[in-house]
């Protein structure tokens, strides 16, 4: 076995990324990706990844690198790809709602040559892939300056309102607003209307600012208010995630709405104001919560096993499925956060691979991985995630 997975690295090193494609080719004769079982073996891919393989492409240079990044998935045997399609109040599709994602082309609203979601959709169905359309809700900007934000946002008419507020970590749409909350709202059913996307997927950022909804928790005080600020902030978040699991619902059941919370139950509360204890104790909410559980099994606050019975633990619903996110990218690194194990995934080249086994143990339905470029761009990766990606190549190889 460590000779075979030296071999494969040895490969990989010398040819580049593309081998880990190659390898699978020559291993697997069956490639159509049918599968045995219900098991998620999802990949996110963000807007950094348009950074890296899409900025100032043309249109015919990106759709061959979409359709490499889908042969990658494919003979790598995942089966959902979770797609930025909103990261900044804007839009990688064509949306009468949200400008066009300057991640593209540089310039919010700018025309980037073609529909990159539709183009996302037809290579992933034809291979049996799903497209879970993923969104940032709340994210306006990481920039404080609203005079950047193009006329074409719906963030642009509530400049100088309550709405959205501005400061030192960026530019974000107050959850409490139910101007903002519309706009998502118009956002979700434009996008499931328009498009067989398989899944609406939001992460963790909700509230992001203090004070954001001062005016209007003030103003739901003088009108008889109880709730403490926190409880009003749950109730906020609560309120729009249950209005777009309706929406969802009475547009197509099949269409799965999940969430990925903070990994640490606590935090959820304390920072993000996501109530994920109610998500998951009623179908009201979502159908699927994927916590991103980026730690180690050696990390002194928060080790993974332990976390991961945590979720297990918190759920009351049973048709709500569990999909842990795995923290990919930490593959060879050094965890700064880990206390006492931050050398964990340095001194380790099977983390990945224990944690998937560990989920299989304990019966859940899948797993996510973050993200596409630390498992297929050369640039991202070491010589620990080649052998994480072997690994995951034996693995998934049963699926056929």
């Amino acid at each position: 076995m460590k000779n075979k997975i030296l071999t494969i690295f040895l490969i990989i090193t010398f040819f580049g990324v593309d081998a880990t494609v190659n390898y699978a080719k020559k291993k697997d004769t069956i490639i159509e990706n049918k599968i045995v079982d219900n098991e998620i073996r999802a990949i996110y891919i963000s807007y950094l990844e348009y950074f890296s393989h899409f900025y100032g492409g043309s249109k015919s240079v990106n759709e061959a690198k979409i359709s490499k990044m889908i042969d990658n998935i494919y003979y790598n045997k995942f089966n959902v790809i979770i797609l930025h399609v909103s990261p900044f109040s804007d839009s990688i599709y064509e949306s009468k709602i949200m400008p066009y994602s300057y991640t593209l082309t540089g310039t919010e609203g700018k025309y980037p040559g073609f529909d990159y979601l539709d183009y996302f959709i037809k290579k992933s169905h034809s291979k049996n892939i799903k497209i879970y359309a993923w969104i940032n809700p709340y994210r306006i900007s990481f920039d404080s300056d609203t005079s950047k934000i193009s006329k074409e946002n719906p963030a642009y008419k509530l400049i100088g309102t309550s709405s959205i507020m501005s400061n030192s970590v960026g530019t974000y749409y107050n959850p409490s607003s139910e101007i903002v909350k519309n706009i998502i709202l118009r956002q979700v059913e434009e996008l499931i209307k328009k498009y067989p996307v398989d899944g609406i997927h939001f992460d963790d950022y909700f509230y992001m600012q203090k004070d954001i909804e001062k005016l209007d928790y003030q103003n739901y005080l003088d009108n008889g208010g109880t709730l403490s600020l926190q409880e009003y902030r749950l109730m906020q978040t609560n309120d729009l995630i249950k209005r777009v699991h309706e929406t969802i619902q009475k547009e197509n059941q099949n269409i799965v709405f999940s969430i990925s919370p903070d990994g640490n139950i606590n935090n959820n509360y304390l920072y993000h104001s996501a109530d994920v204890k109610t998500w998951i104790s009623s179908l009201e909410y979502v159908d699927m919560i994927m916590p991103q559980i980026y730690y180690g099994f050696e990390n002194q606050y928060a080790p993974f096993d332990k976390v991961l019975n945590s979720w297990i633990d918190l759920v009351k619903e049973k048709e709500i499925k569990i999909v842990p996110v795995l923290a990919f990218y930490k593959v060879g690194t050094e965890d700064k956060e880990a206390g006492t194990g931050k050398s964990e995934w340095l001194n380790n080249s099977n983390i990945i691979k224990r944690q998937i086994k560990l989920i299989k143990e304990k019966e859940l339905s899948g797993y996510a991985l973050f993200r596409y470029d630390f498992l297929f761009n050369k640039n991202n990766m070491n010589e620990n995630s080649f052998i994480e990606l072997s690994f995951l190549q034996q693995e998934n190889n049963v699926y056929k």
